[in-house]
């Protein structure tokens, strides 16, 4: 049997997907759950004793408790920090779906539940006009949407809901991550806005926070959200509690 799994998604670069991943990998963890990582494709990557590394993988498979080496985790690894579809070319490298849906695959038969993260958001380009969302399609997972709560966020988080449910894309929740201790008015009222009007219930508030490196940082959230009124239901809709 399958495993159960979610395609963690933004509205845009930078919003913090990799972390948020991380952060639900950890709680599954903390709650006895095998879970599986893998972002497909990664451009950006560092070259480290002539291999290429991927920054976002390694912080997924620490949180998971997981084998970064494993190349079911990271089926392409791409030099340039750009579109994937651009990345690959430079690197004479075909984005292959049949490929990705054979390492998902491997990582469900072996893990309980697989988070799989995307790169940017939605409309990413891949290969041969084929989207980051074909590829949520391709492997049959619902989305869960990561989203910043400053100005702006409406616009970007409502299109790419709509525009996944007019691609037959299944979207769980929405969490907003970064969320400042002190709001600006924007700010303030995004949360509710968000609620109302994306269709789609808003799964978590993941405050802003500093620390001295990212796995810090995900063990702080872990500690800040754990007992969040939200985290019941985030594990719920995405079908582990």
């Amino acid at each position: 049997m399958s495993a159960k799994g979610i395609f963690i998604t933004g509205t845009d670069t930078g919003v913090g997907k990799t972390v948020v991943s991380a952060v639900i990998a950890r709680l599954l963890r903390e709650r006895g759950i095998d879970v599986g990582v893998m972002k497909p494709v990664t451009s950006g990557c560092r070259e480290v004793h002539g291999r290429l590394v991927s920054d976002d993988a390694e912080l997924l498979c620490w949180a998971a408790g997981t084998d970064v080496c494993d190349r079911d985790t990271t089926p392409y690894l791409l030099r340039e920090p750009l579109a994937p579809s651009m990345a690959a070319e430079r690197d004479g490298v075909r984005i292959d779906f049949t490929a990705i849906k054979g390492a998902h695959d491997r990582l469900s038969a072996r893990h309980d539940f697989v988070i799989v993260e995307g790169a940017g958001g939605l409309m990413v380009p891949l290969a041969g006009g084929l989207l980051m969302a074909d590829l949520a399609a391709q492997l049959s997972l619902p989305l869960l949407v990561v989203t910043r709560p400053n100005l702006g966020t409406i616009n970007h988080t409502l299109l790419t809901t709509f525009a996944a449910r007019q691609m037959g894309l299944t979207v769980k929740g929405v969490v907003i991550n970064n969320y400042p201790a002190q709001p600006d008015p924007a700010e303030e009222y995004a949360p509710h806005l968000l609620g109302s009007l994306c269709g789609t219930p808003i799964l978590g508030v993941f405050p802003a926070m500093k620390a001295a490196d990212q796995q810090l940082l995900v063990t702080e959230l872990v500690e800040a959200v754990g007992n969040h009124i939200l985290t019941p239901f985030l594990l719920k809709e995405i079908d582990i509690a």
